[in-house]
């Protein structure tokens, strides 16, 4: 990518007021488009016709179009680990899956199907309990793209929740987590997901563990056997079938994953069981159906009318061009909560790179530091930076045009504060009108004078705005998959791998090196892979649990 080339066409708009672009009365209809049923504004981005015209001509040039060919079609884009990326033909029709993957979608359909008897049998209560219970709790366990996935669909979807059955995840590997899960789940009536592809995932397996106990210490205490329990409570979604077995689980509840899923866009996999369990198989196919949808569009639409595309463009637009190092996702609605921690992940996990597909420097930065919170949440704490900083950060707003809530005045007020804000950001308040907004509210002069510049706003902040006219399990699954084409997109002109994640390997690989340092006695706590800080900080925390302070 030619950085300079940005720099230049940039220049002018980096001294522009993004307000002036509304001289032109057509640009709030010019600068919105609408697929898979919704719609994004991007009028208040600081670009003009031109400027986006040569960013997609750029695209154009570095062969995007047939990138995106060449990842549908099944093509080895994740060069690193020599695989294909296709969570894309999980939510496709048959036809497509065998045009794609041959004869494995067979094994694919099957799953699906595996898949769906599972959850109907859980739900009717045809599978039931070691004690003949119905399940009244779903425990997912696993982490990264086994548990964001997960998480942000099952709060974004509760009101399609199933009624007596209630969902919960366990990632972290703090025992605090699993303890908390403890005191709200009944182990007799309990069903265990754990997902990891290799089940090996240290975090995963520690949780899998004590929970396995737990369950365990409090059911065989009604004479069932222990091999029996975890057959008839327990799944799994794994790879490695016979480390899932060895673990206890039956081998006819276990559900494959395949290489060509990548973690983070594994939703539309069976990493998707304990969202299904919840929801129900309609509206997991819901879910997939929206985000094919969105996935038609991004194959065909042109890339001026094309959603994933603009967004991607204009996102580059602001990293590269106008200089601007963070991305605020800010969805105005409680069951959008999780949103911004997933976009996190997928974004910065996926375009974090400093070196090309070819393993080259880059001479240019890629993914932006991805934060947020819901609205109005947000505005009550990170929103004043945002607002008063010298820093611009680029936003996506994203509401639901309907309530989810029966309080109406809620929501409108809900509305009014996301538009509001967007607006606000992008004008903001010069030190004339703070100025004369005082002396209008009883200032004096001199008291207008000293409080003006505290009062001002710098504005010129670009911003999205993505309008669902519901949320549906049909319109999330279309959100998801405008920010995964986005992401791709994004990789395709920064010329990186948005595939692999090789720094998440580093820390899990020191991390075995620490656990073993841990297990030696105070005086042999040595080693030649950490610093003397990592040992220091050993040796204090074996000698606090020596000598608690309690």
């Amino acid at each position: 990518m030619d950085i300079e080339y940005f720099a230049k066409q940039s220049a002018f708009a980096s001294k522009r007021n993004i307000f002036s672009l509304f001289d032109e009365s057509n640009r709030s209809r010019k600068y919105s488009v609408s697929a898979a049923g919704l719609y994004l504004d991007y009028a208040k981005q600081n670009i003009t016709d031109n400027e986006l015209s040569n960013l997609f001509s750029f695209a154009k040039g570095l062969a995007l179009k047939e990138s995106i060919s060449a990842q549908f079609s099944g093509e080895l884009i994740n060069n690193t680990e020599n695989r294909a990326v296709l969570h894309t033909v999980l939510r496709s029709p048959n036809s497509a899956k065998f045009k794609v993957l041959g004869q494995q979608a067979q094994e694919v359909i099957d799953t699906e199907a595996r898949m769906a008897s599972i959850v109907d049998d859980v739900q009717s209560g045809k599978v039931r309990s070691i004690s003949d219970e119905k399940f009244t709790d779903i425990l997912a366990i696993g982490i990264g793209g086994s548990y964001y996935g997960v998480k942000v669909a099952l709060s974004a979807l509760v009101p399609f929740h199933q009624p007596n059955l209630k969902a919960h995840v366990l990632a972290n590997v703090d025992g605090d987590a699993a303890q908390e899960k403890f005191n709200k789940l009944n182990p007799k009536t309990t069903l265990v997901v754990v997902i990891s592809k290799t089940f090996t995932t240290q975090e995963t397996l520690l949780n899998a563990t004590i929970v396995k106990k737990w369950m365990l210490n409090a059911e065989t205490s009604i004479g069932e056997q222990p091999q029996d329990i975890i057959a008839q409570h327990w799944y799994a979604v794994s790879s490695n079938v016979a480390a899932a077995t060895k673990f206890g689980i039956n081998e006819k509840n276990i559900l494959p994953m395949w290489d060509w899923v990548g973690g983070r866009f594994s939703l539309w996999s069976a990493v998707g069981l304990p969202l299904a369990l919840i929801i129900g198989n309609k509206h997991f196919n819901a879910l997939k159906s929206g985000a094919y949808e969105m996935d038609e569009h991004f194959k065909s639409a042109p890339f001026e009318q094309n959603m994933p595309i603009i967004m991607a463009m204009l996102g580059i637009w602001n990293r590269n061009g106008l200089g601007y190092p963070s991305l605020a996702i800010l969805p105005y609605n409680h069951a959008l909560r999780a949103l911004p921690g997933y976009l996190q992940q997928t974004d910065m996990e996926s375009n974090g790179k400093s070196v090309n597909k070819n393993g080259e420097a880059l001479d240019y930065l890629t993914a932006p530091v991805v934060f947020g919170q819901e609205g109005t949440n947000g505005q009550h704490a990170f929103m004043q930076l945002m607002h008063q900083s010298a820093d611009i950060i680029p936003t996506d707003f994203i509401l639901s045009l309907a309530p989810t809530s029966q309080f109406l005045a809620n929501h409108d007020a809900l509305v009014a504060n996301c538009f509001a804000q967007s607006e606000a950001l992008m004008q903001g308040k010069t030190l004339t009108q703070a100025h004369a907004e005082l002396l209008a509210n009883g200032a004096t002069e001199q008291e207008a004078e000293r409080l003006a510049s505290h009062k001002t706003m710098k504005g010129n902040t670009p911003s999205n705005t993505i309008l669902m006219e519901q949320l549906d399990p049909k319109s999330l699954g279309a959100l998801l998959a405008i920010y995964e084409h986005k992401i791709f997109v994004q990789g395709v002109i920064w010329q990186v791998n948005s595939y692999d994640q090789w720094g998440v390997e580093l820390g899990k690989q020191l991390g075995k090196e620490v656990l073993n340092v841990m297990t030696k006695p105070m005086a042999d706590i040595e080693s030649e892979t950490l610093s003397s800080s990592s040992l220091s900080l050993i040796r204090r925390y074996k000698n606090n649990l020596e000598n608690p302070p309690y």
